[in-house]
């Protein structure tokens, strides 16, 4: 097995390497003065089985992706693996009013064009799937967000909402805490209340889990609220930083702030290098 970093996650495909001590394999990338990119595999690598890591995000990364990909359709690779860590616009699934393009089906045809099999972690849509006729890989970070908490003493693990429940369910299982939402609550039309819905707050250390930290609005009103009620220590984690504008700067409200390196950021603190791993094992084996 070989393995091909992208510039969006060289870091994660060398820790990947290790993980599986397969080898990494030489590139090159380059930018021209116009931003376009240039990609190169320097290693022969024909007739290998081949991973492929790039996170989709943002826009000049998907292309590298397509690139890498039309680089190795020329070298007879015996199978290609794309892992895509992050996978950028699968919000958009499905069209809410005509006319709209489901970014995620424009982006799928693409991305499984000469791929055998394609693997992502906590992807921002249950219905993307369905676009992808390779088989479909979809891992959970919970054991490393739940393996950075674990010596934080946390007491109980909350979803931004109720739909991000099952996550929170996932890493308070690993952590053996319980587990809640947060519910808002519209006090006036500027107003706007965020509190577990039925767990107490007071004195406890607590852990905000969710798949993609963009702004940090939600994230901010909430460890606000928390503190009201009096939690002690307020946590936020995701698999995906985004961290838009100064979400990083407004996040020093939370006595910590870490995510997955699915997406490198100054508080990428742990690596989902072990559940990729594990997954492209599995498959091999």
């Amino acid at each position: 097995m070989k393995i091909i970093g992208g510039s969006a996650s060289s870091d994660l495909a060398g820790r990947l390497a290790g993980e599986l001590e397969a080898d990494l394999v030489a590139t090159e990338v380059k930018r021209f003065p116009d931003d376009e990119a240039y990609v190169r595999i320097v290693d022969d690598i024909t007739e290998d089985d081949v991973v492929l890591v790039q996170s989709a995000y943002p826009d000049k990364n998907i292309i590298e992706l397509f690139l890498w990909q039309d680089a190795l359709a020329d070298l007879s690779v015996n199978s290609l693996r794309v892992v895509i860590p992050y996978l950028g616009y699968a919000r958009q699934d499905k069209a809410f009013l005509k006319g709209e393009a489901v970014s995620i089906r424009a982006l799928a045809n693409l991305i499984q064009m000469g791929a055998s099999e394609m693997y992502t972690v906590d992807a921002h849509s249950e219905g993307a799937s369905r676009y992808f006729d390779v088989r479909w890989n979809e891992l959970s970070a919970a054991p490393a967000l739940a393996g950075h908490l674990k010596d934080l003493n946390i007491d109980f693990v909350l979803a931004p909402d109720e739909g991000a429940l099952e996550r929170a369910r996932q890493v308070a299982d690993l952590l053996n805490c319980e587990s809640d939402y947060l519910e808002k609550k519209r006090i006036d039309s500027h107003t706007v209340e965020v509190s577990p819905k039925s767990l107490d707050a007071g004195g406890k250390s607590v852990a905000i889990v969710d798949d993609i930290i963009s702004t940090g609005g939600t994230i901010v009103r909430a460890t606000e609220q928390l503190r009201e009620h009096g939690a002690k220590t307020v946590i936020a984690a995701c698999t995906h930083g985004l961290f838009v504008g100064d979400a990083l700067e407004r996040l020093k409200v939370c006595d910590e702030v870490f995510c997955t390196d699915t997406l490198m950021s100054p508080v990428s603190k742990v690596t989902v290098a072990g559940v990729i791993a594990e997954a492209l094992g599995a498959q091999r084996d």
